[in-house]
């Protein structure tokens, strides 16, 4: 087996390691929510935050932290090693992990998920960056696919682990599997990864900041974040919350699953959707997937009433009892995995076609990451208070549009600037 094949193989459990961490905290987020109670937390004693706001801060708290990381990273990935680097956040998340157990209170949780934050901010510019740098430009979306296949997978795995120890045994032994998985991946990375000799002077962002194609493509990108991080979050959120506070009140695993079917699809198709989107050109399949991903997630919260309309099982062998929704929000979640599965492997190799042509490919993943943060950011806050003043169904409806008028938005500045055929040629 050649060294290149192996620093792929490295990358790609970077990305498993990462994955497996990340989707842990979202399955348990209900847990969290329902354990560390966020209807009474108070500022200094002088006044209570609303539990809305706090709900909203479990997520917030995570992309502020990935928000003020992002240009210090990216700006140290291309002026120094990216490899050192990414050991360096790697052994910085494994320190996040080994906190959680030790949470006790929601400013506490909302603390360890800003280092977790810092961390998955690194790891996953600075593992894209080394991908996109070692790969051609007819193979990257099909390495990148790969990679995020790889954390995907450790998504699936992560998702039932993560919901069954939980239930068997709590907190703690889910977060001693992912130091250890965290642990292996610093290790292997540290023995295989070469030397990343590229070194690129000044502050690449201010060049990239203003090329045309990443302009285009920022007018989707920060829409369409309110749309994933609204509906990634609440859809487990949905699943796992009991009925008083809007949602269908499943056990861990029942939610895990429903995490699960959009991880597994995502998975299977993104090697082969980047390597169409190398083939035949990236903009055609982020207008593609990015529509269908919203007009998906108007659907969720029609799933008991698809159920109904169907009869569907109530009840299911191991998970128990449950309600007629489970299998249409199962099924929708999947093709909320199909549906992303065509956009994102596009969307990256874009960002990293840019950044390796003008120097700075860590740079133009930072900006990447930049151009998501506002909404990330937003939304967790917009979707608390969307759930507990408005109704949760609501959550998903601006999840939806927002990704609809994404796509449209992204649409008519690239037919304007580059022509009525630019959208199948870029």
């Amino acid at each position: 087996m050649n060294r290149d094949r192996l620093q792929f193989y490295a990358l790609y459990l970077t990305r498993f390691a990462g994955g497996f961490g990340f989707i842990t905290l979202v399955t348990l987020l209900p847990d969290y929510i329902e354990t560390l109670d966020p209807t009474g937390v108070s500022v200094f004693g002088l006044f209570t935050l609303g539990a809305g706001f706090v709900i909203g801060m479990y997520t917030t708290g995570f992309t502020l932290a990935q928000t003020v990381a992002v240009v210090p990273l990216a700006w140290a990935g291309d002026r120094f090693d990216k490899g050192k680097i990414l050991v360096a956040v790697l052994a910085l998340g494994t320190l996040s992990y080994a906190l959680f157990p030790l949470v006790d209170s929601s400013l506490a949780f909302v603390g360890a998920r800003a280092l977790q934050g810092v961390a998955v901010t690194g790891a996953g510019l600075m593992s894209l960056a080394l991908v996109g740098e070692l790969s051609d430009v007819g193979t990257r979306a099909n390495n990148i696919g790969k990679a995020n296949a790889a954390r995907f997978a450790a998504s699936i795995l992560g998702s039932l682990s993560a919901g069954a120890l939980y239930d068997a045994a709590g907190f703690t032994p889910v977060f001693a599997v992912i130091v250890v998985l965290m642990t292996v991946a610093t290790v292997t990375l540290w023995v295989l990864l070469e030397p990343d000799h590229t070194r690129i002077a000044g502050f690449p962002f201010s060049d990239l900041a203003l090329n045309r194609r990443i302009l285009t493509i920022a007018s989707f990108r920060t829409q369409y974040a309110v749309a994933v991080t609204l509906v990634r979050t609440w859809v487990p959120i949905y699943a796992g919350l009991s009925a008083a506070g809007g949602g269908l009140a499943y056990t861990s695993l029942a939610v895990s699953l429903t995490v699960v079917a959009e991880k597994f699809t995502n998975m299977l198709f993104q090697p082969k959707t980047g390597g169409l989107s190398d083939e035949y050109g990236r903009a055609l399949f982020v207008f593609v997937g990015g529509g269908a991903y919203g007009l998906v997630a108007l659907a969720v919260p029609f799933s008991p009433a698809i159920g109904a309309a169907f009869g569907l099982p109530e009840t299911y062998p191991v998970l128990g009892p449950l309600s007629a929704a489970f299998l249409p929000l199962v099924g929708l979640s999947g093709l909320l995995g199909v549906a992303d599965s065509f956009r994102e492997p596009a969307s990256m190799a874009l960002f990293a076609d840019e950044g390796t042509d003008d120097g700075g490919v860590a740079s133009s993943f930072g900006i990447r990451e930049l151009l998501w943060r506002p909404g990330s950011v937003v939304a967790p806050l917009l979707g608390g208070w969307l759930m507990t003043e408005v109704g949760m169904s609501w959550v998903f409806y601006v999840g939806g549009a927002s990704a609809i008028t994404g796509v449209f938005s992204f649409l008519a500045i690239l037919t304007y600037d580059f022509g009525p055929s630019a959208l199948t040629e870029w």
